[in-house]
């Protein structure tokens, strides 16, 4: 007798306990779970509290700015796959909870936000608030180099990115100001000596290796893991404008040391060349890119960027080069809607293509279209009085952006290469008297049209 007292006592203590258990569990799923914010009890597919601790860094973050009304939106690449993979049911889907935590719990080091300079005044009590909240954060800042000129070097620096870490998450913020040529521009991300190389993994930030430069962002507003936040409303669009962002300075030191050796030209025809060849360029940029076609800055036009910040006065033409496979059979008919007539056709799509339009007055527009070989690139030329051919080579070169007469445009990224494979070692020399058939570095013969070829590849307008 007493030993079966002694099992059903052993049962009674087992079966409380039990009871007991369960009522902690259930206590912390629906009472603490609800008081942090979100039950992360039914996140599935977490391999750790490290999921976790993302989304209460990123739900902070945002608690900490919109405290501030501070503006920010999502530009984590990591993130805005995911997202875009889901687009339309994030922008369909009701405010109601998550099922899962699938965005902000997604293993990666850092979430990263953009900040647009002009919506935050730099308040010093958003860093006295993130303190009192546990974070630690960074104040990463530089030249402004909207300020240099050819007449002054701004010395003044700019706040170009914040890093806020909390726990073992961080949060980098990349700050984008407006440009003359109304687009969007971030800096480099450069450590001071004093600063800490190791408050967080920098090799691995997704911003910061070198400039960048965009277009300014339609936003979005959306529930994302329980969480609100604005992203590019088009995010694949967003992914594809990052990964040819790289922005190159004008080089204005050098230009300025150019200029002590070569004073500049300010008579009224240089400047009245000047503008007329702004004027164009900005009406050829219109004229491309609402086609979408991608282009760059090439010969003269191109070595007037890189050595002085200018246009060559003496060139008395803009200077545009476009890779054979973007052409399209609307560039003519493009341009001349726009005001420019044919000036001339030389070539084919298969060969050499080049042409010319007629811009105000004598001012003309050249454009070289570029053809890809195994180890390096070239464009041709032609001698409309004789057939010959000719091509000019160029070693593989990639396309950044660069800000030029207040317009935003592609430049060669290997810009150096690109002018000394043009114009030789002697390139930061002046030569007022040039021949397109046999003064550039990389010229080559090319044989001769076929005389029965010439209407079609000998246009004259």
């Amino acid at each position: 007798m007493q030993k079966i007292n002694r099992n059903v006592v052993l049962a009674l203590l087992s079966l409380t306990s039990l009871v007991f258990l369960l009522f902690q569990l259930c206590y912390y799923k629906f009472y603490l779970s609800q008081k942090n914010g979100a039950a992360f009890s039914k996140v599935r597919g977490s391999q750790s509290g490290q999921d976790s601790t993302r989304w209460h860094v990123v739900r902070k973050f945002l608690g900490l700015i919109s405290s501030h009304n501070i503006p920010v939106y999502l530009i984590d690449p990591l993130i805005l796959r995911l997202v875009d993979k889901d687009i339309e049911q994030i922008r369909s889907s009701p405010d109601g909870p998550s099922p899962e935590c699938k965005y902000f719990c997604a293993p990666r080091d850092f979430t990263t936000f953009a900040l647009l300079d002009k919506t935050w005044k730099h308040e010093v009590g958003l860093f006295r608030t993130a303190e009192k909240m546990g974070f630690q954060w960074l104040k990463i800042i530089n030249k402004d180099p909207r300020l240099d000129g050819m007449d002054d070097l701004s010395g003044m620096e700019i706040p170009l990115h914040y890093i806020f870490k909390l726990a073992s998450h961080a949060i980098h913020v990349v700050v984008f100001y407006e440009r003359s040529g109304n687009f969007l521009w971030h800096g480099p991300l450069r450590l001071k000596q004093h600063m800490d190389r190791k408050f967080v993994p920098f090799r691995k930030l997704y911003f910061g290796r070198y400039p960048g430069a965009y277009e300014k962002p339609e936003l979005l507003l959306v529930s994302m893991d329980d969480l609100k936040v604005q992203i590019p409303k088009n995010p694949s669009n967003f992914l594809e404008e990052m990964s040819h962002s790289r922005f190159l300075e004008c080089r204005y030191r050098e230009a300025r040391a150019f200029f002590q050796l070569y004073p500049d030209d300010a008579s009224l025809d240089a400047v009245e060349f000047r503008k007329k060849a702004k004027s164009l360029l900005h009406l050829a940029a219109l004229t491309l890119n609402n086609l979408g076609v991608k282009f760059w800055l090439s010969s003269g036009t191109c070595l007037g960027w890189y050595r002085q910040c200018n246009v060559i006065p003496h060139s008395k033409d803009v200077d545009l080069g476009i890779f054979i496979r973007d052409y399209k059979a609307d560039i003519i008919p493009a341009f001349q809607k726009a005001g420019l007539p044919l000036k001339h056709k030389f070539g084919k799509v298969e060969d050499s293509l080049e042409l010319s339009f007629q811009g105000e007055d004598d001012v003309k527009l050249d454009i070289f279209f570029f053809y890809e070989e195994d180890d390096y690139i070239w464009n041709g030329g032609t001698q409309a009085k004789s057939g010959k051919k000719f091509k000019y080579l160029f070693p593989k070169f990639t396309l950044c952006w660069t800000e030029f007469v207040e317009l935003k445009v592609h430049v060669p990224c290997e810009t150096l290469q690109y002018v000394e494979a043009n114009y030789g070692p002697e390139w930061k020399v002046p030569v007022k008297t040039w021949d397109w058939k046999s003064s550039p570095s990389n010229v080559q013969d090319n044989g001769v049209w076929p005389v029965d070829e010439w209407d079609d590849v000998i246009q004259i307008y």
